[in-house]
C-alpha cells in the first residue's frame, strides 16, 4: 500500500482543471505556495481537496488519521470494502506514487506514474475538525500493481472526481491494465537526483 509519493502540479493547474468540474476550486488563503516534491511522506501535510457546497477547497492537512489505540501508527492507507463514506470524502492530488519490494533493508523501490503521464487524484477520506487528516483508500490491486503489492490506492478517473465528492457510490475499483508505468526508483543518495 501507498506510503511515500509526489506532487508536481502546480496551483494554477489544478485551479484550471477544477474551473471546468461541478466544485470548481477555491483557495481559502489565497494561492497556496506548494513545493514540487517527490517524497510526501506519512504524517507530512500535503494539499487535498475538499468538497464545500458548490465548490471545493484546496487546503493542506497532515497524511494519517489518527489511530484509536495509543502507541499504534497514523492510518495511511484505509481499506474501502465494506464502506460507504457518505462524509469526509476528499481528493489527493499526486504526480506518481511508490512501492516497495523485498525482506532486507533497503528494499526495492519502485515509481507508479500514469502511462498518458497525467498527474492524478487518490480517493480520500478525512475526519474534519481542528485535527483534520486524511488517508487513502485502497482497493485489491490492479494488473499493473499485483507484481508489487496485494493492495492499491484508489486512482479515481477523471470524470469520476466529481461523482467521489458529490458522494456518488460505486467508484472505488482497482486500475485497468495498462493504466500505469513502473519504473524502479532508487532513493536519493547525497549528491544524486532520482
Amino acid at each position: 500500500m501507498c506510503n511515500n509519493y509526489a506532487n508536481h502540479i502546480p496551483p494554477a493547474e489544478l485551479f484550471e482543471i477544477f474551473s471546468e468540474s461541478r466544485f470548481p476550486l477555491r483557495f481559502p488563503d489565497g494561492t497556496p505556495n506548494l513545493e514540487p516534491t517527490d517524497d510526501i511522506r506519512p504524517t507530512d501535510a500535503a494539499p487535498a481537496i475538499l468538497p464545500a457546497g458548490d465548490h471545493s477547497i484546496l487546503v493542506r492537512m497532515k497524511w494519517g488519521l489518527l489511530p484509536s489505540q495509543p502507541k499504534r501508527p497514523p492510518v495511511i492507507n484505509m481499506r474501502s470494502e465494506g464502506r460507504r463514506f457518505e462524509r469526509g470524502r476528499c481528493l489527493v492530488p499526486a504526480s506518481s506514487f511508490f512501492e516497495f519490494t523485498g525482506e532486507k533493508y533497503p528494499k526495492t523501490r519502485w515509481r507508479f506514474r500514469r502511462t498518458d503521464g497525467d498527474w492524478f487524484c487518490f480517493a480520500g477520506f478525512q475526519n474534519g475538525g481542528e485535527d483534520a487528516r486524511f488517508t487513502l483508500l485502497t482497493v485489491d490491486p490492479g494488473p499493473d500493481i499485483a507484481p508489487t503489492h496485494d493492495r492499491q490506492p484508489v486512482v479515481l478517473a477523471r470524470a469520476d472526481w466529481d461523482r467521489w465528492l458529490a458522494g456518488e457510490d460505486g467508484l472505488l475499483a482497482p486500475s485497468p491494465a495498462g493504466t500505469w508505468t513502473v519504473t524502479e526508483a532508487p532513493r536519493e543518495t547525497k549528491g544524486s537526483l532520482i
